[in-house]
């Protein structure tokens, strides 16, 4: 694993995802693996989300901190 930072904090945290099709509509979730956070990232929770809009992928992370929200 990769070690990072994520708006001025270090630490590596792993993400899991579950993808569905459902009679064409697909469905994907991506959330923050449950005490995966390391140094200054422990304790991380959150999700991924994977937009497309105009044939663009945008991607926005919903995350928390201990007595850190963003």
């Amino acid at each position: 694993m990769k070690s990072g930072t994520l708006h001025g904090k270090q630490g590596t945290f792993a993400l899991y995802h579950v993808g569905v099709m459902n009679r064409g509509e697909p469905s994907l979730a991506v959330h923050v693996v449950p005490d995966s956070g390391t140094g200054e990232l422990a304790g991380i929770t959150g999700t991924f989300e994977i937009i497309i809009e105009g044939g663009h992928h945008h991607y926005r992370f919903n995350y928390s901190l201990p007595n850190t929200v963003e």
